[in-house]
């Protein structure tokens, strides 16, 4: 294997800070967009969580979460990314994001799968968790890494992406300008372009960017 070799999902949040981070560092890398139902062998064999991403570096060595192949793909030479996202107000941000908001966030966009009458609930909880410190924080600086962007911009802003998603309309009438400015940048973005192109299901290509 001459290539890295990235399994993934392309709507999966975790995956796509994943691959972000990658394209970013400027590292070449194969890529696997697997099957929700059809999940490969050989990625179960390399990593039995089942769950993406998963990074399997030319060396044998797996990384199975997406934040410590982020880690390793700023670290390869674009380590300012990186360590731009380790002042304490970012790291809890990034916990929080992973956390609480990312419960929240399930419990608001499937409410079959848990109590429907809490939706509202859980939205407004993740707004007053994670989006009112997001808009605090982007109201002074443009990115989380102040005047430029950090690791800490790349591994919240999938997740805030989904959480719009589940009604923009109520998403872009809340008072958080600075976060909904900051969202729509990165959308807009040739990074987040690159990161969203449709792979073919169930082969390793390589990814070109």
């Amino acid at each position: 294997m001459t290539r890295p070799l990235l399994y993934t999902y392309r709507r999966c949040p975790y995956a796509m800070r994943a691959r972000m981070a990658l394209i970013v560092s400027g590292i070449a890398f194969d890529a696997y967009e697997i099957s929700l139902r059809d999940k490969p062998a050989a990625m179960l064999a390399a990593s039995p969580k089942g769950t993406v991403p998963v990074l399997v570096l030319t060396s044998g060595e797996v990384l199975e979460e997406s934040l410590q192949i982020m880690r390793w793909a700023f670290e390869q030479g674009f380590e300012p990314w990186w360590v731009g996202a380790q002042t304490p107000s970012n790291q809890a941000l990034i916990a929080l994001n992973d956390g609480a908001f990312k419960q929240q966030l399930d419990r608001y966009k499937y409410p079959e799968r848990y109590v429907a009458s809490e939706r509202e609930m859980h939205r407004d909880q993740a707004v007053r968790g994670l989006l009112q410190k997001l808009e605090q924080r982007l109201a002074a600086d443009a990115y989380l890494g102040d005047a430029t962007a950090c690791a800490a911009d790349l591994a919240i802003f999938p997740f805030v992406r989904q959480f719009r998603a589940v009604d923009e309309a109520w998403f872009d009438a809340q008072a958080l300008p600075a976060t909904q400015k900051w969202l729509q940048n990165w959308l807009q973005s040739e990074l987040f372009e690159q990161c969203m192109k449709k792979l073919p299901t169930n082969q390793h290509v390589i990814f070109s960017s």
